[in-house]
């Protein structure tokens, strides 16, 4: 289930993810945009996709590339509401189980020299989805369970794929059935899973398709064509001047060039000398000040996103490849204890989150990116509260440690030392009457050549070990090339996989807009479950799962699945399921993507706007380049406005949806 919302976390990845989201918005070419401005983005990327079969594996590495490739039905427009892009129009049956979209007229598949290869019709998206089930697709879990009779077919309880609910009525109509309602199944259609594909082709390439260093495995009928691949070198796209929407991409070639994290300062130096369109920069580095004195009010803070990292704690670990532990002892105590609730708590409160980001974003950043639930806070509404607001309502009931305790994004509301104490002090007590010796030793692997990541585990041991005491808990950095590195944490595909005790590696966004897309990951009941990430496989019989209390989990998820005709109370019955998650700390969030300091040349809020889905903000689609450096006035002037027109352009989809509806 790692999906493109399967996150790898480096200093460089936050900084490439975050980038064009944090500039999403308002197509407004007074923000600063000319007739003379650059049309070639130059910048860096931090990982090499494994392969970018779309309908497979939706891994940021790999749909970070293809979104910029191939387009599905619905995109977002510059304020986050989903408007046509391959399907023109679309209607919604009354009872909410039928969604039946009407493609455009001449929409063409081209081959990676830009060559017409077909039509894009209607069975290309009933061909796409039964390729990715056909393969078992990371991302099935997004859509196996919505669209009738797919489960059935993915479990092999009937092989005629006519059966399951999505169907080409005509060459451009095509047809979606579901199992129950689902007010955001529109955002699912910007998922990779749900991109079309060409039978012949696929047919052709075989097991080539979507081969990474390969752009003839590919068909295009995106913006761009990927004119160039190579590992841990270079990625490199060119506009396709017959693109249906040629008239909204405005940036024709693109050069991402590889950048491993060793040297941070070289970004900004490569800005400087021309190479990039725009840089991060990072306030610890030790040319800051210089940095701060030739740029000034051109170092832009941008605003926080909606992907969520946390620190994994492997309750299930059985792999020691990398490790500093000396004994069996010491690895069943360390077992014992990440399994042990205080424990887990401990860890959290004693985890300062704030002095973690000051080493990526600088003291006086520090607090921008904050999160301290899997959910943001912000991310749905339930009348007048947010979700935060929802969950602390909750929370409560599970403990005097949650009294007060405030869940808002851009604030450590968890961090507490006297609470981390007394948690632990029961967790020792609890722990040494079963026999387990102290000090518990957790490894914790890094990048060894990512210099910002390192200096971020050197503070996560420090807030740990401070709090907790050294002679208590020891965090143990095990410091790994790249390979091995993604080889212990964001590439494992099943709990025997995981090489850590702690793994900072990786985070989550939001494939949907609804709450579920963030915690349904740890439904330990469910096939695909990130749980393997925490030391537990999906689906299986789980004594590590019973032991935690996986089960009232699932009985949470459960509840809130079935709410569908009272928004409201299906986020506030979620609401309970994220609390039971924060106070069980099998996971402890710590900071989201954006709310980054960088300098650029691109138009403030000019790209496409989206919290959900594959067209997230990391399309060069719609994006605007400007012959003068963005100031930090500009940027946060564009936002006022885009906040204000985002607010008309709500209400008008507001009332489309209902034209939408036969």
């Amino acid at each position: 289930m790692k999906t493109k919302k399967w996150m790898a976390l480096t200093g460089v990845t936050l900084l490439s993810t975050a980038v064009l989201v944090a500039c999403s918005g308002n197509n407004n070419a007074s923000s600063g945009s000319s007739a003379d401005a650059p049309t070639t983005y130059s910048y860096v990327y931090a990982s090499d996709p494994e392969t970018l079969d779309y309908l497979y594996d939706n891994h940021t590495t790999s749909s970070d590339i293809v979104t910029n490739l191939v387009d599905g039905l619905l995109e977002n427009d510059q304020y986050g509401n989903l408007i046509p892009s391959l399907a023109e129009d679309w209607k919604v049956s009354e009872d909410g189980l039928t969604y039946t979209y009407t493609l455009r007229e001449g929409i063409k598949w081209y081959t990676a020299d830009g060559e017409e290869y077909a039509d894009v019709t209607a069975q290309d998206f009933v061909t796409g989805l039964k390729h990715a089930a056909d393969k078992e697709s990371l991302a099935l879990y997004i859509v196996q369970d919505s669209i009738k009779g797919l489960d059935a077919y993915v479990k092999g309880e009937t092989k005629d794929f006519s059966t399951v609910g999505v169907k080409a009525l005509d060459d451009r109509t095509v047809q979606y059935t579901l199992n129950k309602p689902e007010t955001f199944w529109n955002s699912k259609t910007t998922m990779g899973i749900l991109f079309p594909v060409n039978e012949e082709f696929l047919s052709t390439q075989g097991d080539k398709f979507g081969t990474p260093t390969d752009p003839s495995t590919l068909l295009y009928n995106g913006a761009y064509f990927l004119t160039a691949i190579t590992s841990k070198s270079s990625i490199e796209y060119t506009k396709n001047d017959n693109y249906w929407d040629a008239e909204n991409v405005h940036i024709k070639d693109i050069k991402l060039t590889y950048f491993d994290g060793s040297d941070p300062e070289s970004l900004i130096k490569g800005f400087t000398d021309g190479a990039y369109t725009m840089a991060r920069v990072y306030p610890n580095s030790s040319s800051y000040e210089s940095v701060k004195e030739q740029y000034g009010d051109n170092i832009v803070y941008t605003q926080q996103g909606t992907s969520s990292y946390y620190a994994m704690l492997n309750m299930g670990r059985t792999k020691y490849d990398h490790t500093s532990k000396t004994s069996d002892d010491e690895k069943k105590a360390t077992a014992a204890a990440l399994q042990n609730k205080d424990f887990r708590q401990a860890l959290s409160f004693a985890f300062d989150r704030e002095a973690y980001n000051a080493q990526s974003k600088g003291v006086d950043g520090a607090a921008y990116s904050l999160r301290t639930m899997v959910v943001p806070a912000d991310f749905v509404t339930a009348g007048e509260n947010n979700f935060a607001d929802l969950v602390e309502k909750e929370i409560v009931s599970y403990g005097k440690e949650w009294e007060g305790v405030q869940l808002d994004d851009g604030q450590d509301g968890i961090f507490n030392a006297d609470k981390a104490k007394a948690e632990f002090a029961k967790a020792k007590e609890t722990l040494e009457k079963e026999g387990v010796n102290f000090p518990i030793r957790l490894d914790v692997p890094i990048d060894q050549a990512n210099e910002v990541s390192v200096q971020q585990a050197q503070s996560f041991k420090k807030s740990i070990e401070d709090v907790l005491g050294g002679d208590n808990v020891q965090v143990d950095i095990q410091m790994l090339d790249e390979d091995a590195y993604y080889a212990a944490t964001y590439y494992t595909a099943n709990a025997s996989q995981t090489d850590y005790d702690i793994s900072l590696a990786s985070g989550w966004g939001p494939d949907y807009q609804d709450p579920s897309t963030y915690l349904d990951i740890f439904n330990t009941s469910k096939e695909g479950s990130m749980t393997f990430t925490i030391g537990i496989d999906g689906g299986s019989d789980s004594e590590i799962a019973k032991k935690v209390g996986f089960e009232d989990y699932i009985k949470l998820l459960d509840e809130a699945s079935a709410e569908t005709s009272d928004i409201a109370k299906r986020y506030e019955k979620y609401a309970k399921a994220q609390a039971w998650l924060t106070d069980e700390a099998v996971v402890i969030p710590y900071t989201s993507n954006g709310a980054l300091p960088s300098v650029r040349y691109i138009v403030p809020f000019s790209g496409a706007s989206a919290t959900v889905g594959t067209k997230d903000g990391m399309g060069y689609k719609y994006l605007k380049l400007q012959s003068e450096l963005v100031t930090q006035e500009q940027y946060n002037k564009a936002l006022e406005d885009w906040k204000k027109e985002k607010e008309v352009s709500n209400a008008k989809a507001e009332k489309a949806l209902a034209d939408h509806v036969e």
